[in-house]
């Protein structure tokens, strides 16, 4: 009997080993640790249907499809091993078919089968493809057979892909902290919810509790890199960036997650380095020429940049993992190239045009503000002036109330692509939506005088005027030393032209004053001093 005792307890230990290791490799896939994932569940698989499953989900987030297709095949009939195969299918585009096998699972749930309910509504929530309200309506099922920290959050990940959800969402992982078996990720998916309502101090709390839960879960340290990084701030972007990665796998992923910090923070050379370190091992995905694209343009090496620009369009086969950003960075190498290559500029042009009407059309922002403002920053590097000139016009023409500097680099730009009727009506237009910007009644004058170089019509003299008069009353010459003796050298040489000795003195004087050792005015005076009243 002895002997019975001992053979049950040491076979209940067995079971109790493998079902926390089990519990371990999925707390590992929450945590996106599929390599350490993978690891523990391996030589659990052969004997546990449940292994088996999570080890296909491991080998589903390492990319490895194929891999994870054949972990599933094994047993086909159960019901673990179908919810795996109804995520492929998903990934596949097959959506009816993932869905009947859905259907088939639960359909053969018994009164106890919880779990059942649980892998299928996981199928819907992290793939693409499902009737998220069925995956609703199953956690829902399982939660009233057995209530569970981790049901909770599928369910708050569930209800996170409806537009309203977000509400749902947030009790759902409130009510799996309360049940205090998963804590980490359940404060985790709490910060991220706050991140995306823009309540930051409230999502760094949830990250901060994320930690001290469990200080081996990565996600808190990804997250608070990504709000950092949102933020501008990219010192803690990068601490908190080299903290995930030092407690990650170290996947590819993971340390392509850490290069797109690298090069946010404005590290390029270290991004790059990082991008072509991991090629050179033999690791190839489209979005690393993103990035060497990206770091190339900004470090000037712009062959570098269009070939592998180029390289990850070719690559990348799906459309929808295709940014706004990549066809701006496309525009504006080939912009760079323009400047470069004269002999072949104009087609260079065109087809930068081209990725920025793309650009545009993917852009879901309702104000194009931000998007017509990096475009036009692209023609003006390319020192395309009245090209970045027409799209800050853009800017106005959508919204009459734009910036000042908007209104200001309309005119400046156009002034310097020498459209000076265009410049012209945007300094007329700053003026009369901002007049108390003096900027606009100096660069008034400025186009006029470019019309009158040799001061002889004089039709910049009253916009100089009218702009001195403004200073005057702001009573602030600072930083305007400069323009104004631009403005008195024209009204100066205008009088001179006119042979009207007192008001040319009058703005010489003026010259003098601020900048005593002037030669122009200087042999002005020389000039009326000695010519005979």
């Amino acid at each position: 009997m002895k002997r019975l005792f001992v053979i049950a307890a040491a076979i209940l230990l067995a079971f109790n080993v493998q079902g926390q290791s089990v519990t371990e490799g999925i707390k590992l896939i929450n945590y996106d640790r599929f390599e350490s994932a993978k690891n523990i569940l391996t030589p659990l698989a052969a004997n546990s249907a449940e292994a088996n499953y999570y080890l296909g989900i491991a080998e589903l987030g390492l990319e490895h499809t194929d891999i994870a297709r054949s972990i599933f095949a094994k047993d086909p009939d159960n019901f673990y091993n179908q919810a795996g195969m109804a995520r492929i299918l998903f990934m596949e585009g097959k959506n009816q078919e993932a869905a009947a096998l859905l259907n088939k699972i639960v359909d053969k749930a018994k009164k106890k089968d919880w779990e059942k309910y649980k892998v299928a509504a996981d199928a819907i929530t992290y793939t693409k493809g499902g009737d998220v309200q069925n995956a609703i309506d199953w956690y829902k099922a399982a939660l009233a057979k057995h209530e569970d920290a981790d049901i909770r959050i599928g369910l708050g990940d569930a209800f996170l892909k409806l537009q309203t959800g977000g509400g749902e969402a947030m009790d759902n992982f409130q009510k799996a902290v309360e049940l205090g078996t998963n804590n980490s990720l359940a404060y985790s998916k709490i910060g991220s919810v706050w991140y995306d309502a823009h309540n930051y101090e409230l999502a760094l709390d949830a990250y901060n509790k994320a930690k001290e839960a469990d200080a081996n879960n990565p996600l808190p340290y990804r997250d608070l890199a990504q709000a950092y990084r949102s933020s501008g701030n990219y010192e803690n972007s990068l601490k908190n960036i080299e903290e995930y990665l030092a407690k990650s796998d170290k996947s590819v992923n993971n340390q392509i997650t850490y290069a797109n910090t690298l090069f946010l923070a404005g590290k390029y050379p270290e991004a790059l380095s990082k991008m072509e370190e991991l090629l050179s091992q033999g690791t190839e995905k489209p979005y690393m020429y993103r990035i060497i694209a990206y770091t190339a343009y900004e470090t000037k090496d712009y062959d570098k940049a269009l070939k592998n620009i180029q390289i990850f369009f070719d690559k990348e086969q799906d459309s929808t993992k295709l940014i706004t950003d990549d066809y701006m960075y496309a525009g504006k190498i080939l912009l760079a190239k323009a400047n470069e290559d004269t002999l072949k500029t104009a087609s260079y042009i065109n087809d930068a045009s081209n990725y920025f009407q793309i650009a545009l059309s993917k852009d879901t922002a309702a104000d194009k503000t931000e998007i017509y403002r990096k475009i036009a920053d692209g023609f003006k590097d390319a020192k395309e002036y009245a090209t970045a000139g027409e799209w800050y016009g853009k800017i106005i023409a959508a919204n009459p109330n734009a910036a000042p500097l908007d209104y200001f680099y309309w005119g400046y730009w156009n002034f310097y692509g020498e459209k000076y009727d265009v410049a012209a009506k945007a300094f007329n237009d700053m003026i009369a939506t901002y007049p108390d910007e003096g900027s606009g009644y100096f660069w008034k004058a400025r186009v006029a005088a470019a019309g009158d170089s040799e001061a002889k019509t004089g039709a910049a003299a009253p916009f100089f005027k009218e702009w001195i008069n403004f200073q005057n009353k702001a009573g602030d010459y600072v930083h305007q030393e400069a323009d104004l003796i631009m403005a008195y050298r024209y009204l100066a040489y205008y009088y001179y032209n006119q042979n009207n000795k007192a008001e040319s003195m009058d703005w010489v004087n003026k010259i003098l004053t601020q900048e005593p050792g002037d030669e122009w005015a200087l042999s002005i005076k020389k000039h009326f001093d000695t010519v005979k009243k």
